[in-house]
């Protein structure tokens, strides 16, 4: 694009519009710029994805091929199912390495000079870049919610099932669930107390078996509660107990009453049902999913848990915005380069991107020990990101 097509531009038309509406949305420039983003964008998901699924899937499933006599059909299957993780990981480095090899290249090529001599200000070159990382971040957003968690849930089962090591959609024994609540002490603190303790023993699907309930939610006095099964009752909200007895022990540690039943209706949380058909890993739910777990969760009050799905949940939402963040600190700084190679505009890629995950790492990290909140655990990279294209964006415009 040299000054004479820029001076131009505002006056020459396609030869064939095929969307007359994204041509008035659209400028000349604007397409052009878009146009040439693509290409290294496709590359770099390709080359992402590839380098992703050999490091984490390939050599375990060859391995698995060689030790374990694993079908080279179902290895591929799961090769595959893997596939969709790594594509939406790679979408935010794609997004760094199209927008800094591209403008790099505008800037070798004296392309950036001549727009700029057109009177097109910077801030108006990186619209298109901002309009095109929005849309990989919806495609980022998309397939991380509706893809990727079914495909890692289908390879988990498919590749146990292989190995004669399928498990169950639910746990099968020692289902332990703890329950807190919060109380109030003398000098107005605020800490949690165990209050009630919930045991079986094994697990059909349907029916708790061997179970021991420890209840401390009353002050003063508690209660044990020893049965051969229970069974959720949905209509009641209750748990139907059979052949049991139930311990009611005063404070001072003496038996006040023993009551023997064969059928004993309890008013007690469904928790421990919703707990034990638990079955999928943080990678294997979306967002929704997630949410009701973690109102699982937050039940027994193991806090340490609560905080790791929070952080996992806010990540789960940044990830896809990572796109803006990266596209614009890729236009900007490549905006500032000359006579860089594709090798250097890669290598650069890799620094930014391992300086990105390795900060989202140390920020999850910290909201999991309840330093800062899980939403700064899961954005503070993003806002990095977002603070250092900007300042960028700024020096290349002067």
């Amino acid at each position: 694009m040299d000054v004479s097509t820029c001076m131009t531009s505002s006056l020459s038309k396609p030869d064939k519009p095929t969307f007359p509406w994204g041509k008035r949305l659209l400028s000349v420039m604007d397409r052009y710029i878009i146009a040439e983003l693509i290409p290294p964008f496709l590359f770099g998901v390709g080359a992402f994805a590839s380098l992703g699924v050999s490091v984490d899937s390939l050599f375990y499933l060859v391995n698995q091929v060689v030790e374990q006599g694993l079908p080279l059909s179902v290895a591929a299957e799961v090769l595959l199912l893997k596939l969709p993780e790594f594509v939406v990981y790679a979408f935010p480095m794609a997004t760094l390495l199209a927008t800094l090899m591209t403008f790099s290249r505008f800037s070798s090529d004296s392309e950036l000079v001549a727009l700029r001599g057109c009177g097109v200000s910077v801030y108006r070159m990186i619209a298109p870049v901002i309009a095109f990382c929005l849309v990989v971040t919806g495609l980022t957003f998309a397939f991380n919610e509706s893809i990727v968690p079914a495909a890692n849930f289908r390879a988990s089962t498919t590749l146990d099932r292989a190995l004669a090591q399928e498990k169950s959609e639910f746990r099968e024994s020692n289902i332990l669930y703890q329950e807190f609540q919060e109380l109030v002490q003398p000098d107005g603190s605020k800490e949690n107390s165990l209050s009630r303790i919930f045991y079986s023993k094994e697990f059909d699907g349907e029916r708790m078996k061997g179970l021991t309930i420890l209840d401390f939610s009353r002050q003063g006095l508690n209660q044990i509660v020893s049965a051969e099964s229970a069974v959720w009752n949905p209509q009641r909200n209750t748990w139907d107990f059979s052949n049991g007895t139930i311990y009611v022990v005063s404070a001072d540690g003496s038996f006040r009453n023993i009551v023997k039943f064969e059928e004993q209706q309890i008013q007690l949380p469904r928790a421990p049902l919703d707990l034990a058909r638990r079955g999928k890993d943080y990678g294997e739910m979306n967002i929704a999913e997630s949410r009701q777990y973690l109102d699982v969760i937050k039940q027994g009050g193991n806090e340490s848990k609560i905080r790791e799905l929070k952080v996992r949940i806010q990540q789960k939402f940044s990830l896809p915005f990572v796109c803006v963040a990266f596209g614009l600190v890729g236009a900007s700084l490549g905006a500032q380069l000359r006579r860089t190679g594709r090798a250097t505009g890669f290598a650069l890629s890799i620094v930014i991107i391992f300086a990105y995950y390795m900060l989202s790492f140390i920020s999850g990290a910290i909201a999991q020990t309840g330093t800062i909140s899980p939403f700064l655990g899961g954005w503070i990279p993003n806002f990095f990101g977002l603070t250092a294209g900007t300042l960028l964006l700024i020096r290349a415009s002067r």
